[in-house]
């Protein structure tokens, strides 16, 4: 086979000509850069958090400026070598790794974590998108604001891999999603061309919006080097409570209450199974669970207020008010700061005991909400007609975000039920679709879900995202195979 050939036969993922970022392609690429900023990539740049796929071997390239990174994709753009950007590598749909074709080259920006300015007044701060999204957090903190987005891996993901998968988080319900909380973006193109928006204005109708075509193009389309974000005063006073449901239509018709009587002040409405609780006990017996007999559906909620109100009076009358419409059977609210966070880390341990599980199959989901109770009795419907598994459903009730998890038989492993896992998803996604859901709420696309991009996603959508690809990335090197199937 001629090496042409065999190229294709390498990259028909892709759907382009890509070639491997080898010992030549490096050694020309370090002339071009300051000493230390290439090398070879160590393993945790290779996998994703559930090891499910590695990128067999990358190049490393650790810039420390917007002009190396441009030089950096000018370089694999005349070479026609693809790029992975790696933000903090907690992505769970493979959207940073390759595990097929040429070498690519990794593009960390951790080096890049800089404040570069902050107007509390304005609302506003610009980071570079190294930054992590804690350490951004405590810059707006300390400036005596808030910066709400909020995710169990918020220590480790940092800001630009934030906006390139529009993440959501808890708190999405009354501040929005990543997209929501960025006002421009600096980012370099695909020719190495540098885009400089990161203008500090609420409004701006000088043509098409390209911020918010890079936010959620999973590194497709761009590198995100630096963002502006938003700032939001801090709540004088927040409550947190767990209340049990009567099921998911009670807390659908509690979250429409709570809504109602604090005037829209609800921050997170999570919604809890019996399941996860349970799997905590089978995994992390430690975990403070604050119901002796697991409720079969639960509630987190916590509110934000201005000052001269008591939240904790607020969800004190807010329980006495859906007692008597039948919509909760017990709760707990919070006493204080402490006892409110060991509420939340029992939200935040529920990842957790279902990784510790080990999950057959799990999809993040997003359905209008008046459809979610009947979904949920024909999804368990659809699931035993595959099976006998267990279902650990949890999640953002109040932005419609659902985690949909399957899991083995109690004493059972995921792997000796593998063969099952693509016949649920598909009756899943197939639901979703029907209702009107998405098959991607939060997750992004990656490589995992290109094919059920493909076969549910909008003909005239897709065509215009491949058009748009072909016109910004006509050499495909931009994190090639991701979120576009071929």
């Amino acid at each position: 086979m001629t090496e042409p050939l065999a190229r294709r036969a390498r990259t028909w993922f892709t759907g382009f000509m890509l070639n491997a970022a080898d010992t030549t392609f490096a050694e020309m690429l370090a002339t071009r850069l300051p000493e230390g900023t290439l090398g070879p990539a160590e393993p945790r740049y290779l996998e994703e958090p559930r090891r499910r796929a590695v990128t067999p071997a990358a190049v490393l390239a650790r810039p420390r400026s917007t002009a190396e990174v441009a030089e950096i994709v000018r370089a694999c753009a005349e070479a026609r070598v693809g790029i992975v950007p790696w933000g903090g590598g907690t992505g769970l749909v493979l959207g940073q790794v390759v595990p097929e074709g040429p070498a690519p080259l990794i593009l960390s920006l951790k080096r890049m974590s800089a404040l570069r300015g902050i107007w509390p007044e304005e609302g506003l701060m610009t980071a570079e998108a190294g930054m992590t999204l804690a350490d951004v957090q405590a810059a707006a903190e300390a400036a005596g604001r808030l910066f709400p987005l909020s995710l169990a891996s918020e220590g480790t993901a940092r800001i630009g891999g934030n906006l390139a998968t529009n993440a959501g988080g808890t708190a999405v319900l009354r501040y929005g999603n990543a997209r929501d909380l960025c006002l421009g973006v600096e980012a370099v193109l695909p020719d190495g061309s540098v885009l400089n928006g990161l203008r500090r204005l609420r409004k701006d109708n000088t043509g098409y919006d390209l911020k918010d075509l890079l936010v959620g193009s999973e590194g497709t389309l761009g590198v995100i080097t630096a963002a502006t974000l938003r700032l939001f005063p801090k709540p004088e006073a927040t409550g947190t409570a767990i209340f049990v449901v009567a099921g998911p239509q009670a807390a659908l018709d509690l979250l429409a209450l709570t809504q109602e009587r604090t005037a829209g002040g609800v921050t997170s409405f999570e919604l809890i199974h019996r399941q996860g609780l349970e799997f905590l006990d089978e995994t992390m017996p430690e975990q403070r669970q604050p119901f002796a007999e697991r409720p079969e559906w639960s509630v987190l909620v916590e509110i934000s207020l201005p000052s001269g109100l008591a939240p904790d009076m607020v969800l004190a009358e807010l329980y006495e008010a859906a007692d008597g419409r039948s919509l909760v059977t017990d709760g707990v609210i919070a006493t204080g700061a402490a006892q409110a966070q060991t509420m939340w880390d029992l939200r935040e341990a529920l990842p957790e005991g279902n990784r510790r599980i080990g999950a057959i199959v799990s999809h993040d989901i997003a359905l209008p909400l008046t459809e979610i109770p009947a979904f949920l009795d024909r999804a368990a419907a659809d699931v035993a007609r595959v099976g006998s598994f267990r279902v650990n459903c949890f999640g953002h009730l109040g932005d419609g975000n659902l985690h949909y998890n399957i899991f083995p038989p109690k004493g059972g492993v995921a792997a000796d039920h593998t063969p099952k896992a693509a016949e649920i998803q598909r009756a899943i996604h197939d639901l979703v679709h029907e209702v009107g859901g998405s098959i991607s709420a939060e997750h992004g696309i990656g490589r995992a879900k290109r094919d059920d991009l493909l076969r549910y996603g909008d003909p005239a959508k897709l065509a215009a995202m491949r058009a748009i690809k072909a016109a910004l990335d006509p050499h495909g090197i931009m994190n090639p195979g991701a979120v576009l199937a071929p």
